[in-house]
Formats: C-alpha cells, structure tokens, sequence
C-alpha cells in the first residue's frame, strides 16, 4: 500500500479524498518534524517513532568487499507497540468489521495536552534553573565565608594592636618608676650627708660656749 492507496482507503471515514489526503499530509509531517527536532513521537497501541545517533564505525562494501569508514550519523526509528505486535504475530485477531482494536489512549492525553516538545522543553528549564539556584547558593556561601574570615582576621589584628599598645604602656610605667627611684635615692644619700654637717656645727657651738664660761 502506498500514500495513494492509504488515502483512498480513509477517505470514506474522513468525508472525502481531499480530507484524507490532508489529515495524512499533517499525520506525517507532524511526525517527521517531531523526530527531526529530536523528539519520540508515541501513539498508545501502535508505536513510538524516534531519533537514533549511530556513531562512526567501519562497514564493508558488499560489491567489493572493502572496508569503508561510515561517519556519524542519525537515523529514524520505530518501535512497534504491543498492540500491533500481537496483532502482527496472531495472538490476537483482526476484525472484521470497524477499526483495529488497539489500547486506548490515556484520559487526557487527546485533549489538548502538552505534546512531548513542550514537556522537553519544560524538564530542560526546570534543570537549568535548578542548576541556577544551585549555583547562586554556592556563591553566597562562598560570600558568607569571605566575609566571616574577613571579620576574623580584623578581630585578631585589633586585639593584637590592643595587646601591643598595653605592653608599650606598662613598659613606660615600669620605665617612670625606674627613674623616679633614681631620682629619690640620691635625694636620700644628701639627706643623709647633711645631718652629720649640722651635728658638728652644733658640736662646735657647744664647744665655744663651754671656753667662754671658763674665762
């Protein structure tokens, strides 16, 4: 069966030929532009068509039998569903009259749902801004760090400077004291040298005036 035959066999459950020949046209190229756009296309019962990256390899020639290098490439894919496999393999027959009986669709999913661009599209906004947040958390902690060892390093220099200028005083203190007991103890020393000159001046005039009597 070809296209044309395709259309002429559901053109009578479309409404016409012309219908059926649009709704295959815009079957097959919502399907080939899903695929190319790297989506899976599933239909519940039939199957699923999806896109294939085949890496590099090496293939032979069947002509000639040589070795050839294939590059990368992406091919086409469709997965049979279970449906259609039972159907195809016997295990289930086909009607006689009416459409194939495959699994229905899930509630919800012919009623304008999201296809599965969009749902890709989504998980991939949901992952870059999840990504987003993740790397946002990481810098304010990298931040909170900065900032508490920042915080760190200025207390311990300022209880450093404290620590130096008190030393600085207390070694000025000690240093005033020092010369203020040098002061005082020749003060002391003069004191003391002094108070013999005025016991011999008092034992000088005791002496004159015991002479004086005697005459």
């Amino acid at each position: 069966m070809n296209k044309a035959q395709l259309v002429e066999t559901i053109a009578d459950k479309v409404g016409g030929r012309q219908q059926a020949a649009e709704a295959v046209d815009a079957v097959l190229d919502a399907i080939v532009r899903a695929v190319v756009g790297g989506d899976r296309v599933s239909v519940t019962g039939f199957g699923s068509f999806e896109k294939v990256d085949r890496p590099a390899r090496y293939a032979r020639n069947p002509q000639t039998g040589e070795r050839v290098r294939v590059k990368k490439t992406s091919v086409p894919r469709f997965r049979a569903g279970q449906g259609f496999k039972d159907l195809v393999s016997g295990s289930k027959k086909l009607p006689r009259g009416g459409e194939v009986s495959v699994k229905k669709a899930p509630k919800g999913s012919l009623s304008g749902g999201p296809s599965t661009r969009t749902t890709t599209k989504a998980a991939a906004k949901k992952a870059t801004a999840k990504k987003a947040t993740a790397t946002k958390a990481t810098a304010k902690k990298a931040a909170v760090k900065k900032t508490a060892t920042k915080k760190t390093a200025a207390k311990k220099t300022t209880a450093a400077k404290k620590t130096a200028t008190a030393k600085k005083a207390t070694a000025k203190k000690t240093t005033t004291k020092k010369a203020a007991a040098k002061k005082t103890a020749p003060a002391k020393k003069a004191t003391a040298k002094k108070a013999p000159a005025r016991k011999a001046s008092a034992r000088k005039t005791a002496a004159k005036k015991a002479t004086a009597r005697k005459r």
